[in-house]
């Protein structure tokens, strides 16, 4: 059998974890490691798997250690995006190699070595404190790169299902933008997909007056579309509206097409609500239509945007960030979605992780010390919680 890592050592920890080559939805191991490691510190330890018709089994992981009092919550995702072409990287993507004080693999920074960093944060805590008030709870899922179904939502669900109670969640995906620390994301934008068809009629292009083509119809509704949604709010940044796709599916020079379609993202702010959102996409799409048939399908998945304002729980984390690197941090609700979307709707969630300019990207990594320095962080974050 082989020995489990020393949960107190991150660095141990998060080279154990990027060895298990759990590329989404590819557990590899990941979960059973970790609750290895929380079991044989207190922790007691579900690991649930969860399906949906048309998607892959997910494994996650509920674990939970401590007595009456407050409950904090570290959440995360030990799944990974694949690795590209391997032979570009240089190590092994899956060997956790360290060199130079560099910890090398997929995951070094999204996230394992954040969720190694909580997990050696909370043992080292109740080491200090075993009769400490409160519990700690680790919520991992490995279907946070995928299509999220079988994941986090479902992992908080069974969670409360079993009487667990939520106060206050981080989660550790990576926020920092330059320097541990210097951003906390205390939001996210919301997020809607929808597609847009302007409906004509074929013909040749020799003849307009036999067709009508779309694609002019078309352009003053996208323009119409891409004026500014809003001005932005206390705490967050304008709306925008990003159109990704235009396409007509025509091969053909000499064929005016019977209809032009477009895809837009909006990632938008605490001004809109998803229904008046789409009522104001509607709404400037009948004005700048002038007559064109078109249909509009908002898609499945759209996300509202959430904050947790900022307050004694934000101010803890501030604090935390500041005993450790001696800076507070920005507060951020930039970015793109995570799995906060689902915990907001459990608890006040914010998101506190190390640096993210590798992440998803050949050769990603974090230096030893960062790592350890974001295992003091959270050490400083359960020190002062439970003392609060």
């Amino acid at each position: 059998m082989t020995a489990l890592p020393d949960g107190r050592d991150p660095a141990a920890l998060a080279q154990a974890l990027i060895a298990c080559r759990s590329v989404t939805p590819a557990d590899a191991g990941a979960t059973g490691l970790l609750g290895s490691v929380l079991a044989a510190a207190g922790f007691t330890v579900h690991r649930p798997t969860f399906s949906a018709p048309g998607t892959p089994d997910v494994a996650n992981l509920y674990a939970t250690a401590g007595n009456d009092g407050p409950t904090l919550a570290f959440a995360g995702h030990v799944d990974v995006v694949p690795p590209g072409d391997e032979a570009a990287w240089s190590a092994d993507p899956f060997a956790g190699e360290t060199r130079d004080g560099v910890l090398y693999g997929r995951g070094a920074v999204d996230m394992k070595g954040a969720v190694a960093a909580m997990i050696a944060a909370a043992l080292r805590h109740r080491d200090r404190h075993p009769a400490s008030a409160g519990r700690i709870a680790f919520l991992l899922t490995g279907d946070e790169e995928g299509p999220a179904i079988n994941g986090t939502a479902k992992l908080l669900a069974f969670a409360r299902e079993r009487g667990a109670r939520f106060d206050h969640c981080v989660l550790g995906e990576p926020t920092a933008t330059a320097t541990l620390g210097d951003t906390l994301k205390i939001g996210r934008r919301g997020s809607l997909n929808a597609i847009l068809a302007v409906h004509g009629r074929q013909g040749h292009v020799a003849y307009p007056d036999r067709a009508d083509n779309p694609i002019p119809r078309l352009l003053p509704m996208l323009a119409a579309l891409l004026e500014p949604l809003d001005q932005g709010t206390a705490h967050f940044e304008r709306s925008n509206l990003e159109i990704v796709s235009v396409d007509v599916g025509n091969p053909a020079t000499n064929v005016i097409p019977a209809t032009a379609t477009a895809r837009f993202n909006v990632r938008f702010n605490d001004a809109h609500t998803i229904e008046s959102l789409k009522a104001l996409i509607e709404r400037r799409l009948a004005a700048g239509a002038g007559g064109a048939r078109y249909t509009l399908d908002f898609l499945p998945g759209a996300s509202a945007s959430f904050i947790t304002a900022p307050g004694p729980f934000v101010d803890l984390l501030s604090e935390a960030v500041a005993a450790v690197t001696g800076r507070r941090p920005a507060l951020s609700t930039g970015g793109g979605t995570s799995d906060a979307r689902f915990i907001k709707d459990v608890c006040p969630v914010v998101e506190l992780g190390l640096v993210g300019t590798t992440m998803h990207q050949v050769d990603e990594r974090v230096s030893l010390a960062e790592l350890e320095a974001l295992t003091r962080i959270y050490e400083a974050v359960l020190a002062r919680y439970f003392s609060a």
